[in-house]
C-alpha cells in the first residue's frame, strides 16, 4: 500500500495528506477483516486515519483541500472523502481506468 502524494511543479515530491487518509482507511479494513501483521509503515497510515476524529473536514482543510476549494473543486473534495461509495472498483489497464461491477468492498 503506498500513498503516493504528488509532484510540485520543480518535480520534488508533494506528499498528500489524502493519500496518506486512503491508504489508512483501506488498511484499516484490510486489517478488520484479518490482514496482517501490518509494517511499521502501514500500522502509521492506519492510525493516522482511524485517530483523527473529522476526516472530511481535515482535508477539506488540508493543503490540497483548500487549493481545490479555491479552484471551484469542493464537490470533488467532498467525493474524494466518501468510504464506501461505490460497488465499483477501478482497474488501471494500459493506463486508462476501468470499471469492474462486483469488485467493491461489500463483495469482499
Amino acid at each position: 500500500m503506498i500513498a503516493a502524494g504528488e509532484r510540485w511543479p520543480d518535480g520534488s515530491l508533494r506528499p498528500a495528506l489524502e493519500d496518506a487518509y486512503g491508504a489508512g482507511a483501506i488498511i484499516a479494513e484490510l486489517q478488520k477483516r484479518g490482514a496482517g501483521p501490518l509494517s511499521p509503515e502501514a500500522a502509521a497510515a492506519r492510525s493516522s486515519f482511524t485517530g483523527t476524529p473529522e476526516v472530511a473536514d481535515t482535508v477539506a482543510d488540508c493543503s490540497s483541500g483548500r487549493e481545490l476549494i479555491q479552484q471551484g473543486f469542493a464537490d470533488d473534495v467532498a467525493i474524494a472523502i466518501e468510504l464506501d461509495a461505490t460497488m465499483v472498483v477501478p482497474i488501471l489497464t494500459d493506463g486508462a481506468f476501468t470499471a469492474v461491477p462486483g469488485r467493491g468492498p461489500v463483495d469482499a
